[in-house]
């Protein structure tokens, strides 16, 4: 996202939250309308690992990376680059999935 893009991005991000407020209720969908179609980049930081690069290069599509974090651990979660939440890494039924424990202020 350049920089043009950012600063309409957040002119319209103002306008729906402006909106939203004025109306002292939660913001409705018709309010929240034009962030709909802005790209975001969201990023779940779910561990980090050090491999050779002729490892790197044996991989193929279904190579499996082990990763530092176990279920249950924090991760951190980014929003075009920027870190906005963290997280917990979950599983259920065989499915890993990152559930919101905190958003953090800009």
């Amino acid at each position: 996202m350049n920089e043009q893009q950012k600063e309409a991005f957040l002119r319209l991000a103002e306008r729906a939250l402006n909106a939203a407020s004025a109306s002292k209720e939660k913001p409705d969908k018709a309010s929240l309308a034009p962030l709909y179609d802005v790209p975001v980049q969201i990023t779940a930081v779910l561990g980090r690992t050090t491999l050779p690069i002729c490892d790197v290069l044996k991989m193929g599509v279904g190579s499996v990376v082990a990763l530092d974090k176990p279920v249950g651990e924090d991760v951190d979660i980014y929003v075009n680059n920027r870190l906005i939440a963290r997280g917990e890494l979950v599983e259920k039924d065989g499915h890993f999935g990152v559930t919101l424990t905190e958003i953090l202020k800009g």
